[in-house]
């Protein structure tokens, strides 16, 4: 992946466009989380149901501490599950905006293990939407020749990173050790919420 196609996503989500990225689960669709026109924007190419939540991708657990209040446990468990395939739930700061959340008071967080995603985040200088790059209801993308015509046409940049693995996160809310969606690594969740 060159930097300078990373570069020109960047680019693309500070003007408020929308791009699709590779992740280590999916292809996702990234916009400025925290531009909520930019945000309507992922709901409207999705088709996605404005009453379902869309979480933030940031390049480190460090980063996500601008966005978030967090407990000292859910500071353990996203030390030891990220970056990885798993979405964290935490409890957001005023600057996400509702749309986001659907007016929820918890934010889902997304480091991504994958490094176009990371470089993308780090590049952008903002949390970027993080919500797989397809209409509302079909599977999820592993491959670009997948991706809908529609929404490619809808972004301003596409990065390739070849066929991903294709296990979607799992979404978690450690303060209250709940799995919302079984994904990746749940098994080992579980155990770490048995074991600490």
């Amino acid at each position: 992946m060159s930097p300078t196609s990373i570069d020109r996503a960047a680019d693309a989500i500070r003007d408020g466009d929308l791009v699709v990225y590779p992740t280590e689960t999916v292809y996702g669709l990234g916009a400025d989380a925290l531009d909520p026109d930019a945000v309507e924007r992922v709901f409207e190419v999705k088709g996605r149901d404005r009453s379902k939540p869309i979480s933030l991708g940031v390049p480190s657990v460090p980063a996500a501490f601008d966005y978030v209040r967090t407990t000292e446990r859910e500071r353990r468990f996203m030390a030891t599950f990220l970056p990885g395939p798993v979405t964290v739930l935490c409890r957001r700061l005023e600057n996400v905006p509702d749309v986001l959340t659907a007016g929820e008071d918890r934010v889902g967080i997304r480091v991504p293990d994958q490094p176009t995603a990371l470089a993308l985040c780090e590049r952008a200088g903002t949390p970027i939407t993080a919500t797989s790059a397809n209409v509302s209801g079909s599977g999820s993308v592993r491959r670009l020749a997948d991706l809908d015509d529609d929404l490619r046409a809808s972004v301003a940049a596409v990065l390739d990173g070849g066929e991903t693995p294709g296990t979607e996160s799992t979404v978690v809310d450690p303060s209250s050790e709940t799995i919302h969606r079984r994904g990746a690594l749940a098994d080992e969740i579980e155990t770490w919420f048995a074991t600490h």
